[in-house]
């Protein structure tokens, strides 16, 4: 089941963190970066005050997923796609990705990730995202802009 989670609750948006973190923990390192991965500093603050929205996917009463998304009228860009290493195989991956482009009819949907993470572009790819960019952060790590229209 998926549904629009509270991030603004500070009960909810801890349970988000913890799915973010150890979702996050297996990309660092496949991408290598383990001992600088910014998203593995993002505060708890960092989820509670952001101006995006979060969708999750539960299994049973777990949240096994979560989908970050800011959405306009002629765009959708996809903050984070995130899944607890507890249920990876199971296709909540792509029942997130799924939900947010049937829910959110905009022409265009973004996503960038890292350019290692070859679970995610393979995932993106077969929902007809293409590679519109690559290059180097400042923290090191080769990333990839992605755009489904």
């Amino acid at each position: 089941m998926i549904r629009k989670l509270d991030h603004k609750n500070p009960e909810e948006a801890s349970k988000i963190r913890e799915v973010f973190q150890e979702s996050y923990a297996v990309e660092a390192k496949l991408l290598k970066a383990e001992n600088n991965f910014p998203p593995l500093k993002r505060p708890l603050a960092g989820f509670i005050e952001a101006d995006s929205a979060f969708h999750g996917h539960f299994e049973n009463e777990s949240l096994a997923g979560v989908i970050e998304i800011k959405s306009e009228d002629d765009s959708t860009h996809i903050q984070s796609l995130v899944v607890s290493p507890r249920f990876f195989r199971r296709g909540i991956g792509s029942q997130l990705l799924q939900f947010v482009i049937d829910k959110f009819d905009t022409p265009v949907f973004t996503v960038e990730t890292g350019a290692a993470n070859d679970p995610a572009i393979a995932l993106y790819k077969r929902f007809d995202f293409q590679i519109t960019r690559k290059w180097m952060t400042g923290v090191g790590i080769e990333k990839v802009a992605m755009k489904r229209i």
